[in-house]
């Protein structure tokens, strides 16, 4: 009697597999090239930045798994982070103008799925019409002025619990929620069927039009907790701050570099924090690298140009098995 043919370990079995050599090559290289880029301040200063990318990168995770897009999350983030700004400026206590703020991310998301679900318009229409009228508000808001809140958020945005900064602690909460939601509950799995095939799901029994307001609506309220994240480690909100468009393309090239499918029907919150981690990675290497910062959106088109078309030539090789 023979034993059973042993499987050979192949680097394809492994999740993420590119991914992870990819981060791995940038991370060795600048830390030969840097003597900075390996120290605990510097890493910690890598995931303090990319945690409001974090917890807008989560809810389009699980947007996208379903075959959703929102454009407009980052100017959500701009709207939010103003309109609270001007509430504690203007004297108001800073619980009410969080609790605002969440309120108002969440009620924007709400219309763009409203619009989305009732009107059959492609998402990507609706919410980058969205993401351009908003940006029209957030300058509204601001009236040209840069709106300080002060001391008020400080200890939110700048402080740390055993080391930790708070706002690294809610990005970890945030993609851990949304990792193990996907992952065990029915909610995560409607998800996944929807974005799969939308017909099937609607005729097995799911009530695709109340998941997905309720998607676009968890997309607002995490683009409200964003905003409140960014005006917190900022200090204030500014006209042409570094929320709008430029926020949102960063956060979809992270979770399309992590493998979640443009076409809805497969998404990991494991490979869209690889996403966010390679990402600021880079722009950490070129800053420390002397790079000019006009580099940085240079390399995020490149690596979200490159993680797109592997994503279509990897679900084409699937097709084919």
């Amino acid at each position: 009697m023979t034993d059973p043919p042993r499987r050979r370990f192949t680097p394809r079995g492994v999740p993420h597999a590119g991914l992870i050599a990819v981060l791995a090559v940038v991370v060795v290289f600048t830390a030969v090239r840097s003597d900075t880029f390996a120290t605990d301040r510097n890493i910690l200063n890598i995931l303090g930045q990319i945690s409001v990318n974090a917890v807008l990168a989560a809810g389009l995770t699980l947007l996208m798994t379903a075959g959703g897009m929102d454009f407009s999350m980052g100017s959500n983030v701009a709207v939010t982070a103003a309109v609270a700004a001007r509430l504690i400026a203007h004297g108001h206590a800073t619980p009410y103008a969080v609790v605002v703020a969440l309120l108002l991310g969440t009620a924007i998301g709400l219309v763009n799925g409203l619009v989305v679900t009732f009107t059959n318009v492609a998402p990507f229409v609706v919410t980058l019409a969205s993401a351009t009228l908003l940006d029209g508000v957030a300058l509204l808001v601001h009236d040209g002025n840069t709106l300080s809140v002060g001391q008020h958020l400080f200890t939110f945005g700048n402080d740390k619990v055993l080391g930790v900064p708070y706002l690294l602690v809610v990005a970890v909460l945030v993609l851990l929620a949304t990792g193990l939601a996907m992952r065990f509950t029915v909610f995560g799995r409607d998800a996944f069927a929807i974005g799969g095939n939308e017909h099937v799901a609607r005729l097995s029994g799911i009530d695709v039009t109340a998941r997905k307001l309720t998607l676009y609506g968890l997309t607002g309220l995490l683009s409200g907790l964003a905003g409140v994240m960014l005006l917190a480690r900022l200090g204030s909100s500014s006209p042409g701050s570094t929320a709008g468009l430029s926020l949102q393309l960063a956060v979809v090239a992270a979770v399309v570099i992590g493998g979640t499918s443009l076409a809805g029907g497969h998404g990991t919150v494991i490979g869209t924090a690889l996403g966010l981690v390679l990402l600021g990675v880079v722009a950490n290497a070129l800053n420390l690298l002397d790079f000019s910062s006009n580099y940085q959106p240079v390399s995020v088109g490149a690596v979200l140009l490159v993680a797109a078309v592997a994503n279509e030539m990897h679900k084409a090789r699937s097709a084919r098995r």
